[in-house]
C-alpha cells in the first residue's frame, strides 16, 4: 500500500528552531501515514537524544532525508567570500580527501539515524549548493563509497533530482544510473518542474528509470515559477502551481510505480504557526490519485 508521508521540513524550521521535540505534538494534527525525517545540522551534536526522543513518539518513519549539504563534501571544491563576492576554490588532492573524509563522518551520522529509527530508505542530494553539479564526475565517483555503507546498513540510498546550475537533473540521474547498475532515485515534481522536466520522465532515455524500477520514492510538490526561475523557488501545495499532476500520476502508475509519496510544502509561517489544513488537503489530493 502506498504511504503518504509528511516531510519534517514542512513543519520544522527556523521559526521553531527546527526543534524535533515538536514532531510528536504536530503529528497529532496531521492525517498523513508517516513522516520523512529531514536531518538538521544542529542535530548532529545531540543525535542520540534526537533518536530516542523521536522513537518515543511511535511514529512511522520509513524515509530519512539526509542533511542537504552532504553532497558538497563530494565535489572537491568550496567557496570563500572575498572582496564582497563568493570565490570558487578548487582543492588539492589531499584537501579533497580531507573534505570527503569529514563528509563521510557526517554521512555516517545520518545513516545511524536511519538505522536506529528503522527507516528503509534515505534521500541524498548528490549535488547541492553553489558547487551544485559543477564537478559531477567527482560526486558520482565518491557516491559508490557512501552507497556501500548504506547497503551494509540495510538502507536504500536514493539520489534526488535536485535543481542544478550546470546540467539538468534527469541527465545527471542517467549518468548515475550508467555508473551504478543498482542505483536508486527519488523524483521531486517541484525540482523537475523548475527545469521543465516533470513529464520528460516519460520520454526516452529517461523512461528507463521507471521501466527498470529505479525510482523508489516521490516528492509531490507544486511549482509556480518559470524555467530555472531562481527568484521564485517556493515549494507550493498541490494545485497552486502549474505541475500537471493528472498526467504525472497517470504516467507513474502506468509504469508500475508502487512506492510512497512525501509532501514537502512549507507549512511553517514566520511567526511559528503551521497550516495543518493545507498539508492535510495535500495528503487527500494524493490519496485521490492513488485510489
Amino acid at each position: 500500500m502506498n504511504k503518504i508521508l509528511c516531510s519534517s521540513g514542512a513543519i520544522l524550521g527556523k521559526a521553531n528552531h527546527n526543534d524535533y521535540k515538536l514532531l510528536g505534538q504536530f503529528a497529532k494534527e496531521l492525517t498523513c501515514d508517516g513522516f520523512e525525517l529531514m536531518i538538521g545540522r544542529s542535530w548532529y551534536s545531540q543525535l542520540d537524544e534526537m533518536i530516542e526522543t523521536v522513537k518515543s513518539f511511535g511514529l512511522c518513519i520509513p524515509v530519512i532525508h539526509a542533511n542537504k549539504m552532504l553532497g558538497e563534501y563530494l565535489c572537491g571544491m568550496t567557496r570563500t567570500f572575498e572582496n564582497g563576492a563568493f570565490q570558487e576554490y578548487f582543492m588539492t588532492d589531499e584537501e579533497e580527501q580531507e573534505l570527503f573524509d569529514r563528509g563521510t563522518e557526517l554521512y555516517k551520522l545520518n545513516l545511524k539515524a536511519a538505522k536506529e529509527l528503522q527507516a528503509e530508505k534515505m534521500v541524498l542530494h548528490l549535488w547541492n549548493g553553489v558547487p551544485s553539479d559543477r564537478r559531477l564526475d567527482n560526486n558520482i565517483k565518491r557516491f559508490g563509497a557512501w552507497k556501500k555503507l548504506a547497503d551494509e546498513t540495510g538502507v536504500d540510498l536514493m539520489v534526488e533530482n535536485v535543481i542544478c546550475n550546470v546540467n539538468d537533473p534527469l541527465s545527471n540521474m542517467n549518468r548515475v544510473a550508467d555508473a551504478y547498475a543498482d542505483a536508486h532515485f527519488v523524483y521531486d515534481t517541484k525540482m523537475a518542474e523548475f527545469h521543465g522536466q516533470t513529464l520528460k520522465l516519460f520520454e526516452e532515455p529517461n523512461l528507463r528509470l521507471l521501466r527498470e524500477g529505479r525510482i523508489k520514492h516521490l516528492h509531490v510538490n507544486d511549482y509556480g515559477g518559470g524555467y530555472k526561475d531562481w527568484s521564485n523557488m517556493a515549494v507550493l501545495p498541490i494545485g497552486r502551481g502549474h505541475v500537471d499532476f493528472d498526467a504525472f500520476f497517470s504516467g507513474i502508475f502506468a509504469y508500475g510505480y508502487d512506492g510512497d509519496f512525501t509532501v514537502e510544502t512549507t507549512a511553517l509561517a514566520a511567526d511559528g504557526t503551521i497550516d495543518f489544513a493545507m498539508l492535510n488537503e495535500c495528503f487527500e489530493r494524493i490519496r485521490g490519485y492513488v485510489r
